[in-house]
């Protein structure tokens, strides 16, 4: 076994927009899924307040009863309230861009970590500019690469922090704004959210919502989400992987991750309709079907590290202030009229 020492290297653009042009030339009803959900408030409103109820209940609890309801129920909602933010960031719930701010930002609050806003302004660019490594905060940094290394421990150690890793990125994306007026506004209000929650519970709720939070994005089954969705898993290399498996019945289809790519303006109760529609896009594809063995996986198998990604030099095209909806711009783009030609 060779350990890797740098990531991958393609010199072709990213497959996305290229996919989505075939396909909707070859399947244009799909349009029609393109658009808005303002249901999904409902979601978000009905996460926030059992994250909120379950700090209550758990709050004068013992350590292992708080963890073990953080790690069983806690993660689960918080993995969830993260699609809800990210719902939120494609402007899927409303036409008005503000107000899918401040649902993001109430999603945000049992995450106590302020991270709606900050996630609108680098998510979209890992769309726009995927494996562009001073634009995709997707990528992790060459020194965390080669720390985490192809080792269990430095792995486990990698999805224990994963939050505070995903934060010593944001340095290398100079290109990127990171402050401004709305990134006050969603540390202001998850600040207020988290005295109350203190003042009125104690800090055995505030205990709760940190380790859920914690759970959700690390060392967790719903942690291998962030290993399946573009990290070289196969003898192939294929950037991005879908999975389809049970979890996406609580994770509201997160793992429709090709299809989100090729339609990030489809709302998330229309991906599946997405692989129906096109399969033979999709399930020519590698694709994962476990979180829960790709967890494992990830953290034994010596062949896969955090250089398992594919990077490119050249950017392309793609303008800075792209917002990624190229479905969207493919769609509706007007008809150019041409001028007869005198005979």
């Amino acid at each position: 076994m060779t350990k890797k020492t740098d990531f991958v290297y393609s010199s072709e653009s990213e497959p996305h927009r290229i996919r989505t042009k075939k396909i909707l030339k070859q399947f244009p009803q799909l349009r029609q899924l393109i658009g808005k959900n303002p249901k999904t408030i409902w979601a978000i409103i009905g996460l926030v307040v059992f994250q909120v109820g379950m700090a209550f209940l758990v709050k004068d609890q013992a350590w292992w009863v708080i963890a073990g309801a953080a790690y069983l129920l806690g993660a689960f909602a918080d993995h969830a309230l993260f699609v809800m933010i990210h719902e939120c960031t494609h402007q899927l719930l409303f036409k008005n861009r503000n107000a899918n701010r401040f649902a993001s930002m109430f999603a945000n609050l049992p995450q106590i970590l302020p991270s709606a806003i900050s996630f609108e302004k680098y998510h979209i660019k890992h769309h726009s500019f995927q494996g562009v490594h001073e634009l995709d905060a997707d990528l992790p940094n060459r020194w965390e690469a080669k720390l985490i290394s192809n080792s269990f421990f430095g792995k486990a150690l990698w999805l224990l922090f994963f939050p505070v890793f995903q934060l010593f990125r944001l340095s290398r994306l100079r290109e990127i704004h990171p402050f401004d007026g709305w990134i006050v506004t969603n540390f202001m209000i998850q600040v207020v959210f988290t005295v109350a929650i203190w003042y009125f519970m104690g800090w055995g709720a505030i205990a709760f919502l940190l380790l859920s939070f914690s759970f959700s994005v690390g060392l967790h089954p719903l942690g291998a989400r962030w290993i399946q969705e573009h990290y070289l898993t196969h003898s192939v290399e294929q950037e991005t992987y879908s999975y389809y498996g049970n979890f996406n019945a609580v994770a509201f289809n997160v793992g429709f991750h090709n299809e989100h790519h090729d339609f990030p303006s489809i709302p998330w109760n229309k991906l599946p309709e997405i692989k129906k529609t096109a399969p033979e896009y999709y399930e020519t594809l590698y694709y994962h079907t476990s979180w829960t063995k790709l967890f494992f996986q990830f953290l034994f198998d010596r062949e896969i590290s955090l250089f398992n990604r594919i990077l490119r030099r050249e950017r392309g095209k793609v303008t800075l202030t792209d917002v990624s909806k190229p479905d969207a711009e493919m769609s509706f783009a007007p008809a150019v009229e041409k001028t007869p030609v005198s005979a």
